[in-house]
């Protein structure tokens, strides 16, 4: 718990997004979480389509999986439930890179 306090405290520090991924213990995918709430900005409806494009890809590249998958994506917060182990290093990055692209 002190180190995802430590982040989280030090997101608000350089205004950056707050991304945790965890193993969702009911299907071994990850769940991962993106928080704005660190930043000074919102994630635009645009911005939150271009998320939930990156999400249906994953979904698409792992459909031979029937793992539950869902998601929630507001101008603050989004979660994701489902991605698998071999991606979770691009799809959070690419979060990341996707918020920093309009909020540099």
């Amino acid at each position: 718990m002190f180190e995802y306090d430590k982040h989280y405290r030090m997101c608000q520090q350089l205004n950056k997004p707050f991304i945790k991924a965890r193993t969702n213990t009911s299907h071994g995918k990850y769940h991962v979480q993106i928080d704005l709430m660190t930043c000074n900005y919102e994630l635009t409806k645009g911005e939150q389509r271009e998320i939930k494009k990156i999400f249906q890809n994953e979904i698409k590249s792992n459909s031979s999986e029937s793992n539950f998958r869902d998601f929630s994506i507001t101008s603050e917060l989004a979660w994701f439930d489902g991605v698998s182990t071999k991606n979770i290093d691009d799809f959070c990055t690419a979060l990341y890179d996707l918020t920093q692209k309009y909020h540099d």
